[in-house]
């Protein structure tokens, strides 16, 4: 096997990962995954897809990440790996989508309207 690319999105966060075999790395723009997520449940939740399919020590990720907050950005990557996962071997699609990792969430930020104060909420109204 040699490298496999995916991408993966979630709200403004954009996640470009590289697979390769190795023992288990995830770097994440330079910076090891504890370094970059602090937060324990945003490790778990990057590290889903690999510990569905038992390849938390058989992978190397190199990962790209951009825009977005972080648990956007968690989000993301957990998308691309998991597509990532499925160019490698499109057997396990079915496992990974009984657990919902391949599926982009298509919820984003609705956009401000004119003469609105945000996107949704309107001026106060007064009668007189």
């Amino acid at each position: 096997m040699e490298t496999v690319n995916a991408v993966g999105r979630r709200k403004a966060a954009i996640a470009r990962v590289i697979v390769t075999e190795g023992n288990g790395v995830i770097t994440i723009n330079h910076r090891n995954l504890d370094v970059y997520f602090p937060s324990s449940i945003l490790q778990y939740i990057v590290t889903q897809p690999l510990k569905t399919l038992d390849a938390v020590e058989k992978y190397d990720i190199r990962v790209n990440l951009d825009g977005g907050g972080y648990k956007g950005q968690a989000e993301a990557l957990r998308l691309a790996i998991a597509r990532a996962l499925v160019k490698i071997n499109p057997e396990d699609k079915k496992a990974l989508r009984a657990e919902g990792f391949m599926t982009r969430d298509p919820r984003v930020v609705e956009r401000k309207k004119p003469g609105r104060p945000k996107a949704r909420k309107r001026f106060q109204f007064s009668k007189r």
